[in-house]
């Protein structure tokens, strides 16, 4: 799946922030930091890297003037996207492709059983 993924040049921790920023919207450093389990140095240098591929952006903070806030841009978000669109890709041509009729449909059987657990 990771082969399929058109942003193999991100890292990990990288797919990870720029994922969080898509999700959870525009945060700190700090934040990002916290959330991530990483020294906020650690978090600075992953943010610079994004920021030069021009996938996050930096703004003032609304309230506090020695921050700033982070958000994903609108490359960032096509970015996401195509890799979310190539990873779906791969695994449904997987499905169809390795699987027989048998065990895709437990597959099938399988996933409604967690659709259910989830949903309770």
């Amino acid at each position: 799946m990771r082969a399929a993924s058109s942003q193999g040049a991100l890292t990990p921790s990288q797919r990870a922030v720029i994922s969080r920023l898509y999700t959870e919207g525009p945060t700190t450093t700090a934040a990002l930091a916290r959330a991530e389990l990483v020294r906020p140095q650690s978090m600075r240098m992953i943010l610079a890297t994004l920021e030069e591929q021009t996938l996050v952006e930096r703004t003032p903070h609304p309230t506090d003037g020695r921050q700033v806030v982070f958000s994903i841009t609108e490359r960032g978000h096509e970015a996401i996207a195509s890799v979310r669109q190539a990873k779906q890709s791969w695994l449904l041509d997987a499905i169809d492709t390795r699987l027989d009729a048998d065990e895709r449909r437990t597959l099938a059987e399988a996933t409604d059983l967690l659709k259910r657990l989830v949903q309770e």
